[in-house]
């Protein structure tokens, strides 16, 4: 699973091919113990993660949202996808 960012003990990951299970855009979120998936539109698809950690990676989608949808085009299509800067 491909590495799209890190910032604040969060990492940030989209899959290749992943359109069939969520079949919406999304990236994959870990931060500690914890495991989510969340939409290009900021929904929390499925998972869990803290919330002040779930706000920090919705304001980071919305400032990269042009580049990860982007990432999410190349990755259905199994085409290789950039690193998208962290929150700083």
């Amino acid at each position: 699973m491909p590495e799209l960012c890190r910032f604040y003990n969060i990492i940030i990951k989209m899959l290749f091919s992943d359109n069939i299970k969520h079949n919406k855009p999304h990236i994959h979120v870990f931060y500690n113990e914890y495991e989510a998936s969340i939409g290009l539109d900021g929904e929390l698809l499925a998972g869990s993660i803290p919330v002040a950690q779930l706000k920090l990676v919705q304001a980071w989608i919305v400032l990269h949202e042009e580049e990860l949808y982007s990432a999410w085009n190349n990755a259905v299509r199994n085409i290789p996808f950039n690193k998208i800067e962290p929150l700083r």
